[in-house]
């Protein structure tokens, strides 16, 4: 009996499917293989769904093209930026994200750093919402020397701080991926994103594959749970059953 009531709760409740709140996480772009999105330079490539303020150093990558570029608004004319990589002799950065697409890249230097952001609309208050990415920790071509960085996720009035990643001269850390769970206060919130890092070598973090999704319910775990416990069951049952009687003739 007890067995069937949990095979009932399993079967009766339907997967539910993960909807992404956040726009364009994978960071598509239009208009350029790679390009830096802050106010600070001019855009040469469109890339919707996320900003940043002025002054910041943040940079898209296209999967496979180690070079952003973009039109500077003052006289000292065109600006490109690469990372150190396979091809230039750095340590393992293979210029993709985590699963192989898209990422962008932000400067962690005081002074060039600011928040990559975008506003998550319809949110629920009180409901819990995992942001999830992976980060990793980078640094600039033609610059050597060993690097700490950290990343801010802020979602609304609430935010967490990574724990430090070293990145070695002419090194990457890595993709790392990562889930924070956040409680929604109101029915839009801004989603941020804030690198820190050593000031003495540029510091860049790396972001791919962003989400904002609801976490399963309470149900899921239960259904998890409950057939678990059925095949334990069964299993002792299993055990403890006396051997078969050969039949007499």
């Amino acid at each position: 009996m007890f067995a069937a009531a949990l095979l009932a709760i399993g079967y009766g409740v339907p997967a539910m499917a993960q909807t992404n709140l956040a726009a364009n996480g994978s960071f598509a772009v239009s208009g350029a293989t790679g390009f830096q999105f802050g106010s600070y330079f001019g855009s040469t490539g469109t890339l919707t769904g996320w900003s940043t303020n002025s002054g910041s150093y943040s940079f898209v990558f296209v999967a496979g093209n180690n070079l952003a570029t973009s039109t500077q608004l003052n006289p000292q004319g065109a600006y490109s930026l690469s990372l150190w990589d396979q091809s230039n002799a750095g340590n393992g950065f293979t210029d993709a994200g985590a699963t192989g697409g898209n990422f962008i890249a932000i400067d962690g230097d005081v002074g060039h750093n600011g928040a990559v952001t975008q506003t998550i609309s319809n949110l629920r208050v009180g409901q819990t919402y995992n942001v999830s990415f992976a980060w990793a920790g980078a640094q600039q071509y033609s610059y050597t020397g060993v690097s700490v960085d950290t990343l801010k996720v802020g979602f609304g009035s609430s935010s967490v701080t990574t724990g430090p990643v070293t990145v070695a001269s002419k090194g990457f850390s890595g993709w790392i991926n990562q889930t924070y769970t956040f409680v929604a206060t109101s029915s839009s919130q801004v989603l941020s994103f804030l690198a820190t890092g050593s000031s003495a070598v540029p510091p860049f973090i790396l972001i791919s594959n962003v989400s904002v999704t609801v976490p399963e319910p309470a149900s899921a775990a239960l259904v998890a749970s409950g057939l678990f416990a059925v095949a334990v069951l069964r299993r002792r049952r299993a055990l403890g059953a006396p051997p078969a009687r050969a039949l007499s003739c």
